[in-house]
């Protein structure tokens, strides 16, 4: 059978799929037990067509063209944003057609109503790209973990961030540093936003969650905080208590509810996810039969996250040369979804980084409006002094719960005597190896 492929989208992913499409046409016939054909391109610019050498009437600048044409079997959204991506897919859709798209952002905001879509219209939607690059943790949570009730999901999800942190860990660089260093080898932005302020990680955990816990959580109600007040003292401190920083995407089942969290966080040196380093991804998955269990590789750049939309393409392919479709369902929300977790309501340990004067007396105080809000100091170190009498304050708490901590900062914030707002900064523990 012959499976015509059309591809919307010639960015650094689009070229990267249309690319292997063209040149291991043959490989891929073998292994998939059918043809598969790039038979449309569509992108606004004509210059990147010419540089892939498309053979004569396979490109277009107007996307109607590959849904109208009944010859197409399968879209290939990799055009990214909310529009005119959403109205693509779901016209590709009500057509009979198959999709396959790797855009977050989309999936995150608007995935129940893409998945109800397929539904109704009997086509498949697939979106291994859409998390983890190259990672294949859709197919692993998706069918894999299928036997599994999950406790928890914890990623480190976002190239640019992790690379930005481990930069600052291993060559003593700010952050402002560690992000040109980014920019200058093509890992950032030059609008990073959407990285190092936990956005792009909490697209990808929204999708994770929806996976995993059968729970579509808006991304309005993730708490979601960036790196970029991180400095390089937090990391020699969290280093010299045997910690590391990490930008963490985390659901975790707790009794009925869940928590769904996007963070900076402190990781002890023993958890699986402790060296993650650079622009690699990791998904750390905890699940009832299968214990611990992580899925490490490259999360960024062409050849990873095509490599993903091509593994989909493959697995529509198939579907179709035997003739079904829906082989694995859409995902759908569980008859008792879980219920949200207030942040207000989350109990962890902290790390505390108060910037405070000199003097008889301060750390007498700061203890005691951490008791009163019922915070318990695990260890607490007093660093040299930076300049004019300041100094430095490092502690750890006791597991406390976020409400008090958040009351308590407000409280010492205030002192005359604390010269910087504190820095506070959750920890993860270890739940297996």
């Amino acid at each position: 059978m012959t499976v015509n492929v059309g591809l919307i989208g010639l960015g650094t992913v689009g070229t990267g799929v249309a690319r292997v499409l063209l040149e291991k046409a043959r490989l891929l016939e073998q292994r998939i037990g059918a043809r598969v054909v790039l038979a449309r391109v569509c992108d606004r610019h004509a210059s990147r067509a010419r540089a892939l050498k498309l053979p004569a009437g396979r490109f277009t600048t107007d996307p109607t063209v590959i849904l109208h044409d009944p010859d197409i079997h399968l879209v290939v959204e990799l055009i990214g944003g909310i529009q005119p991506a959403k109205r693509l897919l779901l016209e590709a859709m009500q057509r009979g057609k198959h999709v396959v798209t790797a855009n977050k952002a989309l999936l995150a905001e608007d995935g129940p109503e893409l998945f109800a879509a397929a539904e109704r219209h009997g086509v498949d939607l697939y979106f291994e790209g859409s998390v983890g690059g190259g990672i294949p943790i859709i197919k692993a949570v998706r069918e894999g973990l299928i036997a599994n009730e999950l406790n928890a999901i914890l990623g480190i999800v976002n190239g640019t961030s992790n690379y930005i942190l481990t930069q600052m860990q291993e060559k003593g660089l700010t952050f402002y540093e560690a992000l040109q260093e980014a920019r200058h080898h093509g890992y950032a932005e030059r609008n990073p936003t959407l990285d190092v302020d936990g956005h792009d990680a909490a697209h990808k955990l929204a999708i994770l969650t929806w996976l995993g816990f059968g729970t579509h959580v808006p991304i309005a109600k993730i708490h979601t905080e960036g790196i970029r007040r991180i400095s390089q003292a937090d990391i020699r401190y969290a280093r010299d208590l045997g910690y590391c920083i990490k930008l963490l995407a985390i659901a975790k089942r707790v009794g009925p509810e869940l928590e769904v969290r996007v963070h900076p966080t402190l990781l002890s040196t023993s958890h699986l996810l402790a060296s993650v380093n650079g622009v690699y991804n990791a998904v750390y998955v905890h699940g009832d039969l299968v214990g611990a269990e992580l899925f490490y590789g490259r999360g960024a750049g062409q050849n990873p996250a095509a490599s993903s939309v091509l593994a989909d393409i493959a697995d529509v392919a198939r579907n179709l040369a035997l003739g079904i479709a829906k082989r694995v369902p859409s995902p759908h929300p569980h008859q008792r979804a879980l219920r949200l977790r207030r942040m207000d309501d989350i109990a962890t340990r902290y790390y505390m980084r108060f910037t405070v004067v000199d003097q008889p007396g301060v750390l007498g105080t700061i203890a005691g409006i951490l008791g009163r809000h019922h915070i318990s100091i695990a260890s607490v170190q007093q660093k040299e002094r930076q300049a004019a009498r300041i100094a430095p304050v490092v502690m750890m708490t006791h597991e406390a719960r976020e409400a008090h901590v958040q009351q308590a900062l407000e409280a010492i914030d205030r002192m005359r005597m604390i010269r910087s707002k504190t820095v506070a900064i959750r920890t993860e523990a270890p739940r297996g190896r």
